[in-house]
């Protein structure tokens, strides 16, 4: 499995990003795709989740209505689109996914990863 997150760049406060996650390698049926951040001395942390065939939105609670996660399972790629960016939204944004369609909100649980994508938000 291989997962490409692409998108980032550097935006001013108040801006948007919309990132991308080209997913190769299997079928994904309706296993679990999620994004998580990691700011520069911070652990990582869960954005949001969903089922590749679409579904249920799953969102940290200090980010649910400025990001929304979704699928286009047929090009086997997700998106996280961020709108209203903060400088506090800085970070590295990763995409992950399983071979089991149950949410979770631990990195740790998560077999397989992109390489990351850096969002920088400017005050």
């Amino acid at each position: 499995v291989q997962l490409q997150a692409s998108g980032g760049g550097l935006v001013q406060a108040g801006g948007y990003l919309r990132l991308s996650c080209a997913a190769s390698g299997r079928t994904f049926k309706d296993y679990v795709v999620a994004w998580f951040r990691q700011a520069p001395g911070k652990e990582r942390e869960f954005v949001a989740a969903m089922r590749w065939t679409g579904g249920n939105t799953y969102y940290s609670d200090s980010l649910k209505g400025r990001f929304t996660i979704s699928t286009d399972n047929a090009k086997n790629t997700a998106y996280l689109q961020m709108n209203n960016l903060k400088p506090e939204d800085t970070a590295v944004y990763s995409c992950a996914t399983n071979s089991d369609r149950y949410i979770r909100r631990n990195a740790a649980l998560y077999h397989y990863w992109g390489q990351g994508t850096q969002v920088t938000v400017s005050s």
